[in-house]
């Protein structure tokens, strides 16, 4: 069986300062989960429509993945890094973003990709 990497995660402060080094923090939820809370600077792009629309990322940009636990978005960054996106978990999702105090945004702010 060939080794592979783990996945690597970053806690939320970790990807909140990848994020302001020019990062893309994507969050994977559904739209209607998007609409209630996220964090503040993310971009919407569903786990579901991944596979169709992955192309839509710039490649050279890195990426922190969210969604609401980490386990979405776990999946999430392992399909983008087959493509080569520099992609990270963001482990705990928005659960520990929000326990962290970190920015939300609310629904007129939101941004899709």
């Amino acid at each position: 069986m060939p080794f592979r990497d783990p996945l690597p995660q970053v806690d939320v402060t970790e990807a909140q300062s990848r994020v302001r080094d020019g990062a893309l923090l994507l969050d994977v939820r559904e739209a209607f989960e998007f609409a209630q809370v996220h964090a503040a600077d993310a971009v919407n792009l569903p786990l579901s429509a991944l596979q169709a629309r992955h192309t839509e990322l710039d490649p050279a940009q890195p990426v922190a993945v969210i969604c609401r636990s980490g386990n979405r978005s776990a999946m999430a960054a392992q399909f983008l890094r087959q493509f080569g996106i520099d992609a990270v978990n963001v482990a705990g999702g928005m659960a520990a973003w929000q326990r962290a105090g970190l920015p939300v945004s609310s629904p007129v702010h939101a941004r899709t990709a």
